[in-house]
Formats: structure tokens, sequence, C-alpha cells
């Protein structure tokens, strides 16, 4: 028996990194996972992935920052799969609206990088408490936050903004829906090994990008930078049945970064 037999789950940004490694884990435990993200080859890999496995799943293309796709995205999970029960909201990107002062973004930036980041995260509370409030059943929610977001974020103004507003809106939903038995938490990832954070390594240090990670590795009191699978264990946790007394909480998930100064 799995934690999440007969459950249905929503994960964006499922096609790699943290989401990927939460869709596999939550397909492991018996969900049927709906993985959404933008990139059709790599969703459809971890599709293949899972069902190879002999799990449950289905890959619909989308792009959370517009409100007809996520709409569409939980329709077309219940149509699928007949209901709607967790959602692991994780999806980000950091095309625009880093490494430069907060005086030099341009306003396009800003509007992009808040959409992508932040509206994305709304719209996808939105439409899943709908459907969690139509179904009656409960339901929850866990948004993927950021260090960045605990406070500044030196020449990454942008994305500490929209990471300190996902605890924002986390929190709030948590306080209104709790009554109804939906309970909404944050992952609050440091630094783990996927290709977002590759990239940022890659352009920190474009000759030799193992070395910005060591160099970042000796700030973590582990020593090391996270595997995306830890961070999809913590996720799961805070959506099974064990965490049922567990709400607005943000749970710092950083090899100890942060734990001087929290």
């Amino acid at each position: 028996m799995g934690r999440f037999d007969q459950k249905v789950v929503v994960v964006t940004g499922g096609t790699s990194g943290i989401g990927r490694a939460a869709a596999l884990a939550f397909a492991r435990e018996g969900a049927a996972v709906m993985i959404a993200g933008r990139n059709e080859e790599r969703g459809s890999a971890v599709l293949r992935e899972i069902e190879a496995a002999g799990g449950t799943a289905a890959f619909r293309s989308t792009d959370v920052s517009r409100a007809e796709a996520v709409d569409a995205l939980v329709v077309e999970t219940v149509r699928r799969f007949g209901r709607l029960d967790c959602a692991f909201n994780n999806a980000a990107n950091l095309d625009a609206g880093t490494f430069k002062g907060t005086a030099d973004f341009s306003e396009t930036e800003f509007d992009r990088h808040l959409a992508q980041n932040l509206k994305s995260v709304w719209l996808c509370m939105k439409y899943e408490l709908a459907q969690f409030l139509r179904q009656n059943t409960g339901g929850a929610i866990v948004n993927t936050s950021s260090v960045n977001g605990l406070g500044g974020a030196p020449h990454n103004a942008l994305y500490a903004a929209a990471k300190a507003g996902v605890l924002g809106l986390t929190k709030s939903a948590a306080l209104e829906y709790a009554g109804r038995g939906i309970r909404v938490n944050a992952l609050v990832a440091g630094a783990f090994r996927t290709p977002m954070l590759e990239g940022v390594f890659s352009r920190l240090a474009p000759d030799n990008p193992v070395t910005a990670e060591e160099m970042y590795a000796r700030q973590i009191p582990t020593g090391r930078v996270g595997r995306p699978e830890e961070a999809a264990d913590v996720a799961l946790w805070l959506c099974s049945d064990v965490a049922s007394y567990v709400t607005g909480h943000s749970m710092i998930v950083d090899g100890g970064l942060t734990a001087s100064m929290r």
C-alpha cells in the first residue's frame, strides 16, 4: 500500500528537477499524477518513466502564468482521473529578472518574472482551491518557495520578491481554507542540483561551473548541494495524511544554510 493510493496529484514544473523527482515519487506511492510543464519532450520522458515502473500518469503542456491554461489543466486532471486531492505547485523560471541590480531591471522583466514565479502560483491555487471546494472533501497544496524569499538576494531582487510573495499567498490561503479541510504549506528550498541551479552556476562561472558549485557548497553546513529527491520527499510528506495538522507552514529544506539567520 502506498501513501497516495487512490489519490490524484498535480505537479507543475514536473518535467525536471524537483518537480520530476516529486512526480516519480508520488507515482511510486500510488498516486495518479498529472504532470504539467512547458517542455513536451521532457514531460513525455517523465510520463514514460512513470508508466514503465507501473505507475499512472498523464502529461499536459501548460504555461502556468496563463489563467486559461491553468484552468484547463485542472479540468483535464478531473476529466481523466475523476478528482483532485493534492497539488505541488513547483514551476519556476529564471529566464528574466536575474543577475542585475534592482534599478537595472526593465518593467518588462519585472512583469514577466513576477508572472512566471508568483502570479503562476496564485493561478494554480485559484483553480485547485475551487476544485477542492466543489468536491467538498478537503485537499492539500504545497507551493515551492526559496530561501531567497526569506530575505534579500543581491542581484536577484525579483526572484526574492516573487518567492517572498509565494510565502504570503501560502499562509493567507492556509488561514482562509483550513476550516474546509484544505491544507496549504510551502517548501522553502535551498540549493538542489536541478537544471535551473546548474544554469545559475554556469552563469556565475562559465569556464568552470563546478567551481561555483563547490564555493556555494562551502556555505552549506552539510557541505553539499541537495538532491532533488530530498526536496520531493518533503513535498510528499506535507501532502500526506501524516501531516494532517500542518498548515500555513514554511518548511525550510536547505542543509542548514539559513539556520543562523532564522
